[in-house]
């Protein structure tokens, strides 16, 4: 994967490698230890269902391993999602 600078995936739309839009980067956890991103918090689509994933509040958690690549969109496995 190549390198982004964090302000490069503000509001980034995150797809599934299926093609489904899931939703909108809205913020990123670190391990302030070792500087690895752990997870993505993603602000669902209104028409996502998002119950059956890992919720914050009303964000999805997206576990950074789930990431395949990073462009126009932020795309990632929709197998490891959950």
């Amino acid at each position: 994967m190549t390198l982004a600078f964090a302000r490069t995936l503000r509001r980034k739309k995150i797809m599934s490698s299926d093609g489904k839009v899931i939703g909108q980067l809205k913020n990123i956890i670190i391990d302030v230890d070792s500087g690895q991103v752990i997870n993505l918090v993603v602000l669902p689509e209104s028409g996502f269902d998002a119950s059956s994933y890992k919720l914050d509040n009303n964000c999805m958690l997206v576990p950074f391993e789930a990431v395949k690549d990073i462009k126009d969109y932020i795309v990632v496995d929709r197998y490891m999602l959950r």
